[in-house]
């Protein structure tokens, strides 16, 4: 009943199941994988990342990010510098069979759609995880 009169209750829900969970309680690590910037003051949303903000994101590790004007150009660099999509296309990723080249897209012919082959975001994504673990392991309670 709480949650039906929070504010973003889906931004806190599974987080409360989990820590009053017995089985998961002092599972959780405390991050949520996003980059954000929150307004100053009153750092009560988090302001609209644009293209300024680009590098910084692409550094942060983060998986997520939040949150974007509808059609921002930040987001085309994005699809282009770390997604490696282009314009109106699908990620690349081990299904694509097609020839690569600068005209061409590899993903016009698909293979198997279960193929899965990390790439360097996937390598990267990784590695950002395991931080988080790691840095998670050194605090005894993170259900707070």
């Amino acid at each position: 009943m709480y949650f039906n009169n929070v504010m973003l209750s889906q931004e806190s829900y599974f987080h409360s199941v989990i820590c009053n969970s017995p089985e998961y309680q002092n599972t959780t690590v405390n991050s949520d994988l996003r980059y954000m910037i929150w307004d100053n003051p009153p750092k009560m949303e988090p302001h609209f990342l644009n293209i300024s903000d680009h590098v910084e994101m692409a550094q942060s590790g983060a998986a997520f990010a939040r949150q974007f004007k509808k059609d921002d150009p930040v987001l085309d660099v994005i699809d282009d510098k770390i997604l490696k999509r282009g314009r109106h296309q699908v990620v690349p990723g081990a299904w694509c069979t097609g020839r690569r080249s600068w005209w061409m897209d590899p993903c016009t012919q698909w293979g198997d759609v279960n193929v899965l082959n990390p790439g360097p975001q996937a390598k990267k994504f990784e590695e950002a995880v395991a931080n988080v673990i790691e840095d998670g392991n050194s605090q005894s309670n993170q259900c707070k």
